[in-house]
């Protein structure tokens, strides 16, 4: 963590102890839900994402920016396919055909395979033992639903809200604001897992408890990790203990 973050390490996980003693975190609250992210923490997504835009935006005859993927990461799906049609030198698509067809691609795409990252399945079913559980993701509502159903894990979400639900997409806070109103819980009782810098700012500016595990794919900016009070290597080590420890 860069900026001069003070950090210690607890059972193997990174302790902002910035955010634990500043003004973030004023006061130990109990952790009442648990709020993930989708896309980089229960998949594998963001390459997926990646290659998907990066082929429909060259088969259209436009131009991939090198950091495009980065600035697409936690736009919501009006955002998104706005921002391709504008500038990315495609033409003759509406934003909403944009989007039809790059979501349809990714339906496709996880129909063949679900990337599930390590640890996710045994660590959404061992959370929802103890807290209601939501998701907060970019992605459509269609895609969520369907990697849930795939991944065997419906039931052990209470809720699931889309940045298409919501009217800005990350690093405003809207979708975990949304989600904490679903689940009947204050944002500042609630945990969210993250991993990208828009998840990270979006989680942190609704006043949620942050957790970050990165992708080192795409490693979040200094000042978004920097929002987290605790930094994991993996969902392997996302443990009740994990959340229980944070209140």
């Amino acid at each position: 963590m860069g900026g001069g973050v003070n950090e210690a390490v607890v059972s193997g996980a990174l302790v902002n102890e910035a955010v634990v003693s500043g003004a973030l975190v004023n006061e130990a609250v109990a952790i009442e839900a648990v709020v993930f992210d989708m896309d980089g923490v229960l998949i594998d997504s963001e390459p997926v994402w990646e290659r998907v835009r990066r082929g429909f935006v060259a088969d259209c005859g436009g131009r991939w920016a090198a950091d495009a993927q980065d600035r697409l990461m936690g736009m919501s799906t009006a955002e998104w396919s706005a921002y391709l049609s504008s500038d990315f030198g495609i033409s003759g698509l509406t934003p909403g055909q944009v989007a039809e067809q790059v979501i349809a691609a990714m339906t496709a795409e996880y129909s063949q395979h679900l990337p599930l990252l390590p640890g996710a399945v045994d660590a959404v079913r061992a959370l929802a033992e103890r807290w209601p559980l939501a998701v907060a993701s970019s992605s459509p509502r269609s895609l969520i639903e369907t990697v849930l159903a795939t991944a065997g894990l419906e039931s052990a979400f209470a809720t699931v809200v889309s940045s298409e639900e919501v009217p800005r997409g990350k690093p405003a806070p809207d979708v975990y604001l949304a989600a904490a109103a679903r689940l009947s819980a204050r944002p500042q009782a609630c945990a969210a897992v993250e991993d990208s810098s828009n998840g990270l700012r979006a989680a942190a500016a609704a006043g949620l408890t942050v957790i970050a595990i990165p992708r080192p794919e795409y490693p979040p900016a200094a000042d978004a990790l920097a929002c987290a009070r605790l930094v994991l290597p993996s969902l392997n080590v996302l443990t009740p203990d994990t959340i229980a420890g944070l209140s």
